[in-house]
């Protein structure tokens, strides 16, 4: 598990005409090591500049972002780099790669470094936990859009992360598989002892979590605890 303090971060991004947008506004945020928090608020609300951050993928105008002690704006490229292959990252869209399996899509985040574990046994292993099992040698192409994104998590996976940051990862799917998708989530959050941080718009999704922190015009307009359990709702 990882704990997570995020401290006066703001965010500023230029539009094609040069204007500045501000992306995040002085976001403060205490998240205890295990807890699942819904980060909610409406389209440009901030919520993925929030979890690029939290990921390492940029970096604040100014603020702080620790996790586990570690303050992410005092690392440079290469220990950003470094501390993105203990994350595990699930997107709206699947973005795996066509011309591999999905057994070699899973692998693909730790395939150019050093592991003390064979690559691909832990990726079959990690098909066989999202339900997958048997299908390590499709294509992307033979899969649904459901079965894609069971492979986007098992990949997101295969560093064992201890920190799961999901944006959107129902969006493209429709409802039931979208429910059976989550349904996956929270159990590997059990299983795992994860912390996870959801971006969504959809209350539903969001009432599954412990914590709902809203955002609005980058600013945090809300933050309720919902359930200080375990169990997702």
């Amino acid at each position: 598990m990882s704990d997570l303090h995020v401290a006066a971060v703001r965010k500023t991004y230029r539009t094609g005409s040069g204007m500045p947008v501000r992306a995040l506004d002085d976001v403060t945020l205490d998240i205890p090591a295990g807890q699942t928090v819904a980060v909610t608020g409406r389209s440009g609300s901030g919520k993925s500049t929030l979890l690029h951050l939290v990921g390492a993928m940029d970096v604040p105008d100014s603020g702080t972002i620790t996790v586990d002690g570690r303050d992410l704006t005092a690392l440079s490229d290469a220990q950003r780099a470094v501390y993105r292959r203990g994350v595990g990252f699930v997107f709206q869209r699947f973005h795996l790669l066509p011309a591999l399996t999905a057994c070699d899509n899973v692998a693909a985040p730790v395939l150019p470094f050093r592991a003390g574990f064979d690559k691909r046994a832990r990726a079959a292993e990690l098909l066989t936990a999202v339900g997958l099992g048997g299908r390590e040698h499709d294509l992307p192409v033979k899969l649904s859009g459901g079965q894609q994104q069971r492979v986007a998590i098992a990949r997101a996976l295969i560093g064992e992360p201890r920190l799961l940051l999901a944006d959107e990862p129902t969006g493209n799917l429709d409802s039931a598989t979208g429910a059976d998708v989550l349904d996956l989530l929270f159990r590997l959050h059990r299983d795992r002892g994860l912390t996870m941080l959801l971006a969504t718009h959809d209350a539903a999704v969001a009432d599954r979590c412990q914590r709902v922190v809203e955002l609005s015009d980058g600013a945090v307009a809300g933050d309720r605890l919902i359930s200080a359990s375990g169990a997702d709702r």
